[in-house]
């Protein structure tokens, strides 16, 4: 892949930090590993979780997801085996290796605090760490940054992106770059999400600028194989020993308010270019990959029944993937709610049982070694919530 001048420079700044000692971990780190890597993948839209891990055991799921039920694992087009209640879109063929291979762990039912179904304000709970929107202009994983700032050693941050994201904005510097090819001139991300926003509640209009989005290449970043161009670009940066230690790679195009699919159509081609984005992050990684921890979110889940237009619409409750060498997979993490129309959260989206900030504090506290004091007092200083446990590996 051709250097441009915006990634030499950035190299030679990397290079620059390892002769300063400024890109290892700090040794009073805690229990973090060493040579953490940490990805943070944002998927912008509100992925379906329900599409992604299918609970294909649950009695209600058919009937509740009449149109865009899958089929259950050994059927044609069925659902991937995993724990013999939950399934995985049969799209994630590569993630689904990965779980038998103990690196992939699911998370379902899971969302931030936010439950006003908006993208603009769900998007950025997902990326301030907060319990609602606006109530931070800075975001959690700059602040996890922060608390790592404190002796001579200080982590370098990147978004594959075309600006800093909120989530890495703060007092920690961080970089932006994105490989040439792949959207070369586009909005900045908070235009789109605005335009989102401004149509969210005309279906019609949505699905027309997310046509004209994906159209230009502006939407959808993760087609065309500009995704794994994403990710092959965050592998590089990140696999030496002396590089990057964070990244975040933004992929678009989860909002399908119509002709969704479900063994194949829209979001099974989308899940199918993340499947393989995630796969050149691994394979491009290397040996690094057995000290890495990559975080695949949204801001929140879809309807649970199918809409008039065979999609879905804005939820609630939703999935989440934790993968890497680090993580301790072949697993699913859920307090399942069900769902009978009597479960469902105000009658119409999957009730979410876990808080997604626990399962951020959790891999801060053991990937990183972030404290539990750090975690409640500067990364999520509101309401703080209590850190999901044992989701790596043992250092």
């Amino acid at each position: 892949m051709p250097l441009r001048p915006s990634r030499r420079r950035f190299l030679q700044g990397l290079a620059a930090g390892a002769a300063s000692g400024l890109v290892a971990w700090p040794a009073a780190a805690g229990c973090g590993r060493p040579q953490a890597r940490l990805v943070v993948v944002l998927l912008r839209g509100a992925l379906d979780g329900l599409a992604l891990l299918p609970p294909v055991s649950d009695p209600a799921y058919e009937t509740a997801r009449a149109g865009l039920a899958l089929p259950p694992p050994g059927e044609e087009g069925g659902a991937l085996e995993l724990d013999g209640f939950f399934g995985l879109n049969p799209a994630m063929r590569n993630c689904a290796t990965l779980y038998r291979a103990g690196d992939l762990l699911a998370v379902q039912a899971v969302a931030t605090p936010y439950r006003a179904r908006s993208h603009f304000d769900g998007q950025d709970v997902l990326e301030n760490g907060a319990t609602g929107p606006a109530m931070r202009r800075s975001g959690w994983l700059n602040a996890a940054l922060d608390c790592l700032a404190g002796s001579n050693a200080r982590p370098r941050a990147l978004a594959i992106a075309h600006a800093v994201p909120l989530i890495l904005r703060g007092s920690q510097p961080a970089d932006a770059w994105m490989p040439a090819g792949v959207t070369a001139e586009a909005p900045a991300a908070d235009t789109l999400v605005r335009l989102q926003r401004l149509y969210a509640e005309e279906p019609l209009l949505q699905a027309g600028l997310e046509r004209a989005l994906a159209a230009r290449g502006l939407l959808s970043e993760s087609g065309g194989g500009g995704g794994t161009a994403l990710a092959e670009a965050a592998a590089a940066l990140l696999r030496p020993e002396d590089g990057a230690r964070v990244a975040v790679l933004e992929f678009g195009g989860w909002d399908t308010h119509a002709g969704q699919g479900s063994s194949s159509g829209t979001l099974f081609n989308r899940l199918a270019r993340l499947d393989a984005s995630l796969a050149a992050l691994r394979e491009g990684l290397g040996e690094a990959w057995a000290d890495t921890a990559v975080l695949v979110t949204t801001e929140f889940g879809r309807t649970v029944a199918m809409n008039g237009n065979r999609g879905s619409d804005h939820g609630t409750g939703g999935a989440a993937l934790l993968l890497g060498g680090a993580v301790a997979g072949g697993r699913v993490i859920a307090d399942w709610p069900g769902l009978r129309a009597a479960d469902l959260y105000e009658g119409r989206d999957l009730r979410p049982s876990l808080d997604l900030r626990a399962l951020q504090a959790g891999l801060l506290q053991e990937h990183l070694g972030l404290s539990p004091r750090q975690l409640s007092e500067q990364v999520f200083p509101d309401a703080p919530p209590q850190p999901l446990r044992d989701l790596l590996r043992p250092a």
